[in-house]
């Protein structure tokens, strides 16, 4: 007779596309970590190099779905956790890229930080290869925190926060029910933000300084390096967001939002082709403000066992 697990059961779930070299570092950092993962869920996005050979020799920690189609991030962690939860029944999913390599304790420090509290989502001080603070999973904290959870955070170890990153978020699995999930029309971008301040709107989520990953970006940059034609997705998400997602108050749709133009001001003066920038901030302009998000069945439609998990748990 099998005893009793003395941790919860956590289900990981990486979404994977073209970098079978790191991925094998993941898995491999997920096979290790002191606290062991109930299962990984490992989302392929239609990958055109051996992903698949790589996740299928990783054993039966990892449950394997390769989609049709390349989805983005957002959508390959909407299917993704959609299949971790009618699959595998968590009570917590810890997301992350394939390029997120976590420590062997970054999953024990976690679940010791939310242990016991009313926390429901929490995130990892994520540094890059060379062991500096990665400017680009840098979480927001909480403003007007009230005494009491600013005194929780800190005697768990950690900050209070508003939003976090999907490179290493712990989020519990019934509220990823109650809430649903992440966006899968933000193809990329933002689908993180908007996703975990939906889930910490009226919660409480911690940063964990003591769980550590490390984010191997091919550069160390911040979310306002020139991002070329990737910056249509950042103006277009944006503005799906503070016109449409119900994750911000109005209060932080106006602090959000200002923060966000300086950051695009910035981003285009110190381009290297602002043609290109210009072309992305019409297009996301026009998207962003003249249509709207697909409700994820329709977005993943036609993939399968990963379309049925979505209509299950979003309906």
């Amino acid at each position: 007779m099998n005893e009793p697990s003395l941790h919860p059961r956590v289900v990981a779930v990486v979404v994977a596309y073209n970098r079978r070299d790191l991925l094998v570092e993941v898995l491999d950092g997920l096979a290790a970590q002191r606290t062991p993962v109930a299962k990984v869920v490992v989302v392929d996005n239609a990958s055109t190099d051996d992903t698949v050979d790589v996740a299928q020799a990783a054993g039966d920690l990892v449950d394997l779905t390769t989609l049709a189609r390349n989805t983005g991030g957002a959508g390959g962690f909407a299917a993704g956790m959609a299949l971790a939860l009618e699959r595998h029944d968590p009570e917590w999913l810890w997301l992350m890229d394939d390029d997120t390599v976590p420590t062997e304790g970054a999953l024990e420090a976690l679940l010791a930080a939310v242990a016991g509290s009313d926390v429901v989502a929490a995130g990892s001080r994520v540094i890059w290869t060379d062991g500096t603070e990665h400017p680009m999973n840098t979480p927001r904290e909480k403003p007007f925190v009230s005494k009491s959870e600013r005194v929780a955070a800190a005697r768990a170890g950690g900050i209070a926060v508003r939003s976090t990153s999907f490179v290493s978020m712990l989020v519990r699995a019934d509220v990823v029910r109650e809430v649903g999930l992440p966006i899968a029309d933000y193809f990329i971008w933002n689908d993180d933000f908007e996703y975990s301040t939906r889930v910490l709107r009226g919660r409480r989520g911690l940063h964990v300084p003591a769980s550590v990953v490390v984010h191997k970006t091919k550069v160390l940059g911040s979310t306002d390096a020139d991002p070329g034609p990737r910056f249509y997705y950042e103006v277009r998400n944006k503005l799906w967001m503070f016109r449409r997602s119900q994750s911000l108050s109005a209060f932080e749709k106006a602090v959000y939002g200002a923060s966000s133009i300086r950051r695009w001001l910035k981003t285009f003066l110190r381009s290297d082709d602002r043609a290109v920038l210009r072309d992305g901030w019409r297009r996301g302009y026009r998207d962003g403000t003249r249509t709207r998000p697909r409700p994820n069945p329709m977005a993943l439609a036609g993939l399968g066992a990963a379309s049925e998990a979505v209509r299950s748990v979003e309906g």
